[in-house]
């Protein structure tokens, strides 16, 4: 049996531009420690938030892992707090 040859492909490769996105949580470029997100601000959680009241994901906004998971757990206390709603309009 002959081997299985590989066609060319004739469409031409898209060139993708990766854009480097800043985490909003680093103060001067760098992560603070501990990693630590205020619950009890308000408009930095209505940023990381959609309409809908979804938590918005890491490709989104730029965030690293260990930042994501401070602002995860901020949103959930201010919601707990009853500063953030639980649903959107």
């Amino acid at each position: 049996m002959p081997p299985f040859k590989k066609r060319p492909s004739r469409r031409k490769a898209k060139v993708k531009t990766k854009t480097v996105r800043k985490d909003p949580l680093f103060v001067d470029g760098e992560r603070p420690r501990p990693m630590y997100v205020d619950y009890k601000d308000v408009e930095l959680l209505k940023k990381l938030v959609n309409r809908h009241s979804r938590i918005v994901g890491r490709r989104k906004t730029g965030c690293t892992a260990v930042s994501q998971h401070a602002v995860s757990d901020s949103i959930k206390r201010a919601r707990f707090m009853a500063l953030l709603p639980y649903v959107g309009d």
